[in-house]
């Protein structure tokens, strides 16, 4: 009866060893999910330091001109008369309205 019930016991922990809520397949999980958010760490803290930058460039003790005035025009959608504006062509849309649906 013993050995029985020690094999069954050797079952349940074993399965649940591999498949449990803190298994083996679970921490495997974990660790993928852990990979994809360092990545996208990884990638905030660029956007962090670019923004830092940005903000440096703004601050009175190092006003950049040409960066207060791109930010200016930016904000502002304006543009100085003298300026050369170069649009960006977009592609038809395919489900435009022109087309049959």
């Amino acid at each position: 009866m013993f050995p029985l019930l020690a094999l069954g016991a050797g079952g349940y922990f074993g399965y649940h060893l591999q498949n449990g809520d803190h298994g083996l397949k679970a921490r495997a999980d974990l660790e993928a999910r852990k990979e994809v958010l360092e990545g996208e760490l990884a990638g905030l803290r660029e956007v962090k330091q670019r923004i830092e930058r940005d903000v440096a460039l703004l601050r009175p003790e190092s006003l950049d001109p040409d960066m207060l005035d791109e930010r200016a025009r930016a904000i502002l959608n304006l543009a100085h008369p003298d300026d050369l504006v170069m649009m960006k062509r977009r592609e038809p849309d395919p489900t435009g309205p022109l087309t049959r649906r």
